[in-house]
């Protein structure tokens, strides 16, 4: 019988995996926005506060057959000039094949951004 990892080690490794991803997201998004599109693949999907930003196939598509991640964060974001607003991101990432095959390399299949603006 295959020694197959168990629930939990898939969910340790999920929590691991998300959490690296979101620190180099965000210190890529403040610090080096040149560079935020290489953790995309080419055919990624992004919406910006329901705006369809780019994304060429449907999202079954992108990550058919793959292992994915959802990754769910939320803050408070400050744009240039602009008040602090609250906000949520959810990411749909998918593990590509890696040089040395320790470790999956994590790219984003899709991105969904919405400020949440509440009455007071």
């Amino acid at each position: 019988m295959a020694n197959t990892p168990d629930f939990r080690t898939h969910a340790d490794q999920s929590c691991r995996y998300s959490e690296e991803f979101v620190n180099i997201y965000y210190d890529c998004m403040d610090k080096k926005r040149r560079n935020l599109t290489r953790l995309y693949l080419d055919k990624a999907t992004l919406v910006w506060n329901g705006n369809a930003v780019s994304g060429q196939d449907a999202l079954e598509q992108a990550t058919q057959g793959q292992t994915t991640l959802l990754v769910v964060t939320g803050g408070i974001a400050k744009f240039e000039g602009n008040k602090q607003r609250f906000f949520n991101q959810n990411f749909l990432l998918t593990a590509q094949a890696s040089p040395n095959n320790d470790q999956p390399v994590w790219k984003i299949a899709s991105d969904c951004f919405r400020f949440q603006d509440w009455n007071s």
